[in-house]
């Protein structure tokens, strides 16, 4: 059995209840959550011991002993961005697969450190939206493609990930700038590539499913929602990749993904304007 460790900001979230459920059966057993970390306790939640005796998973007291003692590891905090290079550091420089959670950095300044640090130690890593598996996605053809309408729940700042990820598999990671037009209760961003290639991203309430609209350049038109399980794909593609070593996401694309929302957050300042991305 390979062991994975947990390291996460605090261990009562969705994701880091969900996963070794899903990893366990997805492997038949052959890979199990049995270490875990958490930085400190959740607020108005359960404490990382509780949380550890209540899955039957061993809390250690230090990022460095999961790092020790596990074959492969996972980097959570899915709501807290801002701690993922902290976190990541050691697991970064231990030649271990490493996944990390989306969002997977608050910048693209820090984005890009931790790609070079994984780089340096030849640790294999990376990180992603589990939409990007959604099969009715994968599916699609990317060639082609013109304009893209993209809807999905949630706020801006933690759920934009889950559009922009698919938005950028299929349109590329070299977008040129971004303008904000939606409000606040309904954030939405236009995602420009240049040369009339254009995208949407739109977020219309909690009951919004992820769907796309897609208009390719000789004018057909598909639309598409995700109602596979996307999860449960996205849990085999983690298996492999701790399996082979060999990542599913290009960093090029991560760090465009980023970018686009960072410097997204920046245009809601200036609505209905232009902001240009970095090359």
């Amino acid at each position: 059995m390979k062991k994975i460790g947990f390291i996460d900001l605090h261990l009562d979230q969705f994701h880091a209840n969900k996963y070794p459920g899903w990893i366990d059966q997805a492997t038949g057993s052959a890979m199990k959550v049995v270490y875990a970390y958490g930085k400190r306790d959740k607020e108005n939640g359960l404490t990382n011991a509780a949380w550890c005796k209540e899955n039957e998973i061993e809390l250690l007291p230090a990022i460095e002993d999961v790092v020790e003692r596990s074959d492969y590891l996972i980097v959570l905090s899915p709501d807290n961005p801002e701690f993922h290079e902290e976190l990541s550091r050691l697991p970064l420089q231990s030649g271990k697969p490493t996944y990390i959670d989306k969002t997977f950095a608050p910048d693209r300044e820090t984005a890009i450190r931790m790609f070079d640090l994984a780089t340096a130690h030849e640790t294999p890593m990376y990180s992603t939206s589990a939409l990007r598996f959604a099969s009715e996605y994968t599916e699609l053809d990317r060639s082609g493609i013109q304009t893209i309408s993209s809807w999905g729940p949630g706020g801006f700042a933690n759920y934009s990930i889950h559009q922009i990820e698919p938005v950028v598999r299929l349109m590329g990671a070299d977008p040129k700038r971004v303008m904000f037009v939606g409000t606040p209760d309904s954030p939405a961003l236009l995602i420009d590539y240049g040369n009339g290639r254009q995208a949407a991203v739109n977020h219309l309430g909690e009951n919004c499913p992820f769907t796309l609209g897609i208009k390719n350049e000789d004018g057909s038109f598909k639309q598409v929602t995700a109602h596979s399980n996307f999860f449960a794909l996205f849990i085999e593609n983690l298996v492999n990749f701790f399996e082979t070593g060999k990542p599913a996401v290009d960093p090029a694309e991560t760090i465009a993904v980023i970018t686009i929302i960072e410097y997204g957050l920046k245009a809601a300042a200036t609505p209905y304007a232009w902001v240009e991305l970095p090359n």
